[in-house]
Parts: C-alpha cells; sequence; structure tokens
C-alpha cells in the first residue's frame, strides 16, 4: 500500500534565492508537508514550510566542506542518511529538486537514475533499516576511510598514504564520493537498486541540458521529456543560480523555469540569486 510521505530539506543558514523558495513551494502546493532543517539564520524562510534544527539530527560539529569547492555537499550527504535512519515516512529531497507531483512508496524506497550507471540521492527515500542505508551510514563515519569501490591501484595508493601516517580526507577525495557514488555502490551491493526509477522519473533533464531550463525556446524540449512517469526535475542549484546571476538575476519569462515561478506565485525580486563571490562578499 502506498503511503503519504513528509519531505525533508537542508538550507544551513543564510537567505534563500528564488530557485530554493521555489522548489519548497512545489512541494507543498502537491499536497506534501515539508521539513526545513537548518542551523542558522534564514531571514526569509518561507512560512509554508515547517523549520527544523538541524541540531536534532546531525550535531553542527559534524559539519564537514568539500576542500576543492567549500560545497557542504559532504555533509549534507551524511545529513540525509541519518535523517532517513531516524525517521519514517519521510523522502529527502535537496532544494533544487521540482516536484512536479506528488512522490509516493510502498517499500519505503524512492531514488532514481540520473544517467545510465548512477543513481543519485538529491531525493532519496529510504526505509529506516535498509541494508544500503546501514552501510552508507557506517562508511561516513570514517572520515579517512578508503571507499571500497575505488579501483585496486587508488586503493593501494591511499592505503599507502594511511600507512605513513597521513592518510587522505574524504574532502579531498573526488566530488559526490559519499553521495552518488557512494549511493549507487550500496544500493548494488545490496541489490535495493531494484527499486531505482529511470532517469524520466526525476533526472529527466541532465546536468549538461540544466541551462535549458531559463530559456524561452527550449521550453517545449523540456517538456517533450516530462512524463506522466515524472516525479521531480532537478535543477542543479548552485550551478543554475551562478548561470543566473550572469543572465540578469531571473530565467526567461516564458521559459520552463519562468512558468513555474508564476504558476506558484515567486517573487524572483524578493529572494534574489547571488553568485559564490556576491554571497561571500556579503557575509564579509
Amino acid at each position: 500500500m502506498k503511503q503519504e510521505y513528509e519531505i525533508g530539506m537542508l538550507w544551513v543558514e543564510g537567505p534563500m534565492s528564488f530557485v530554493e523558495l521555489l522548489c519548497a513551494k512545489s512541494f507543498v502546493d502537491a499536497g506534501h508537508h515539508v521539513k526545513l532543517y537548518h542551523y542558522g539564520e534564514i531571514p526569509n524562510a518561507p512560512d509554508y514550510v515547517e523549520m527544523v534544527d538541524g541540531n536534532t539530527v546531525l550535531n553542527a560539529d559534524e559539519f564537514i566542506t568539500h576542500n576543492r569547492t567549500g560545497s557542504f555537499a559532504l555533509f549534507s550527504d551524511v545529513f540525509r542518511y541519518h535523517l532517513l535512519q531516524q525517521t519514517d515516512r519521510l523522502i529527502w529531497a535537496d532544494l533544487d529538486a521540482y516536484c512536479v507531483k506528488p512522490f509516493e512508496s510502498e517499500t519505503g524506497h524512492f531514488f532514481g537514475y540520473e544517467s545510465r550507471r548512477s543513481i543519485n540521492g538529491g531525493v532519496l527515500g529510504l526505509p529506516s533499516d535498509s541494508e544500503a542505508l546501514g552501510q552508507l551510514l557506517e562508511m561516513s563515519e570514517d572520515e579517512y576511510g578508503i571507499p571500497e569501490w575505488f579501483s585496486d591501484e587508488e586503493k593501494q595508493r591511499l592505503q599507502a598514504l594511511k600507512d605513513a601516517g597521513q592518510p587522505e580526507h574524504v574532502s579531498l577525495m573526488p566530488w559526490g564520493v559519499w553521495g552518488p557514488h557512494a549511493l549507487t555502490h550500496y544500493l548494488k551491493k545490496t541489490g535495493e537498486a531494484k527499486y531505482a526509477l529511470p532517469i524520466k522519473g526525476l533526472y529527466p533533464v541532465g546536468f549538461r541540458h540544466r541551462r535549458r531550463l531559463m530559456k524561452r525556446k527550449m521550453r517545449k524540449d523540456i517538456e517533450a521529456k516530462i512524463t506522466d512517469d515524472t516525479y521531480s526535475v532537478h535543477f542543479y542549484g548552485r550551478r543554475v543560480r551562478e548561470f543566473l546571476a550572469m543572465k540578469g538575476g531571473r530565467p526567461q519569462g516564458a521559459s520552463y523555469m519562468g512558468q513555474l515561478l508564476a504558476k506558484h506565485g515567486i517573487n524572483t525580486e524578493a529572494a534574489p540569486v547571488w553568485a559564490r563571490e556576491e554571497r561571500e562578499a556579503e557575509a564579509a
């Protein structure tokens, strides 16, 4: 029997842009109750979500950022695994996931392929007793662990560093090591990958086509990719925000994203996008 699910999201702190507000509102408008976890002040937090202190799931002293990009993605990966273990009937959604129709699952598994081989965790539902979830949590307990899916050559290199007393921290490893890479590995290892939705389910518009979401001439192309089997469209937040910041701060009005902003009543001027440099300058 399919059950109703809450949606869990995370925004560490600071103002949200219209991209995040649109995505959060899309779930509410689809009938989901949304819990927005945070660690600091969000001055423009919407009143249509339930605000929850992130420390109730994972203490702030567990913060890990990616060395090359400074992104909170590593922490976000671990946060969602802990949240799913602690919470029943909840599906995780990144704040750049737009809800096309209500999420539903008979087993608690809800995730999908982003490419032919890779499962993405931007939308992720796992039952609390999932074997894959348990292994993901165990993996993330060791920030210097050697991923078991790495090549033999790479594992030998990392083991040599560890033997020399200079283990490599996860923040220095490739992007997505605790996210899509780990998720895909453990779901396939445990057999739970059989529950994965096809690409059209959650990622009908791939990363390399993300800019089409904001262009008027590409709207029909985008809409053609969205079928009755599509639950969500991913907006690839940081990259999309940076592109918008370079292009006047908002998508073209007749674009796919532009039409969604109008549909959900999102005021783009009240929640502008920020390029990374602008955000850092404002925080300084």
